[in-house]
């Protein structure tokens, strides 16, 4: 069973869609909050403080699209992505826009309960005192992760990063001067299941580069390592003033 306190926010224009996911959630043993519409979603953000939110992408006023986006300029809270278009581009979109995970819809109930507990095991996993056998802050050139506090600098600038971004960058500074594989990677952020979705982990690489990266052109921090994965460096050569290495990323 979930913690007594979590809670859901389920935005979806469709009342038929929102009584089946509201009550199975509820079954489930967690809180929900219901919103029709994507202004009504800002709304509810503004009184309550959701630990995960489920959005539909096609709904009036504000569509979902829009929504993600403007909750990543104040809130790094989970998002799940319930959409009818399965296009690729859509979810491309809709991770672009913030979204952690997304699910195509007809859905089953099993499916959406896993994806749950996936996103919610994932943030507890943030907000938990699971870093026990690592030093208490880890400094490379001008980054520095400070685990018991679970806060990223650049510079001495705070960088604020969803939970699958700070569970991304961990797992590369704990392995900090190895290759990270594609398939070790997404295995270890998302799951087994998740193997082989290599254009969700460039999606999430990508956002993470913009936040911490001086020049997120020509990385710094991490490195692609074509065909095989990700590095950061121990030592990583700080770019000139043009954004450019010596030796190009």
């Amino acid at each position: 069973m979930p913690a007594k306190n979590t809670m859901i926010l389920v935005a979806d224009d469709d009342p038929q869609a929102m009584r089946l996911v509201t009550r199975n959630l509820q079954a489930a043993g967690y809180e929900v909050i219901a919103a029709r519409d994507g202004q009504q979603v800002l709304q509810e953000m503004e009184i309550h403080e959701p630990d995960l939110i489920l959005l539909d992408l096609l709904m009036p006023k504000l569509n979902g699209f829009e929504v993600c986006e403007y909750i990543r300029t104040f809130s790094s809270v989970p998002i799940i992505v319930i959409t009818g278009r399965g296009q690729v581009q859509d979810k491309a979109r809709a991770l672009d826009a913030g979204a952690d995970d997304y699910i195509t819809k007809p859905f089953s109930i099993v499916e959406l309960l896993a994806r749950v507990r996936a996103v919610l095991r994932r943030t507890q996993w943030n907000s938990s005192g699971n870093n026990r056998n690592h030093p208490s802050t880890i400094t490379i050139g001008a980054l520095t992760i400070d685990f018991p506090k679970h806060q990223v600098t650049v510079d001495d600038r705070v960088v604020t990063l969803t939970p699958i971004e700070y569970r991304i960058l961990w797992y590369l500074v704990q392995n900090a001067g190895r290759i990270v594989t594609h398939d070790l990677l997404l295995e270890y952020v998302w799951g087994t299941e998740y193997i082989g979705e290599n254009h969700l982990l460039k999606v999430n690489i990508n956002r993470l580069r913009n936040k911490i990266e001086p020049y997120s052109a020509h990385p710094t921090y991490i490195l692609t390592r074509t065909g095989l994965g990700y590095l950061i460096p121990t030592h990583p050569e700080m770019p000139s003033a043009n954004g450019t290495h010596s030796e190009e990323r």
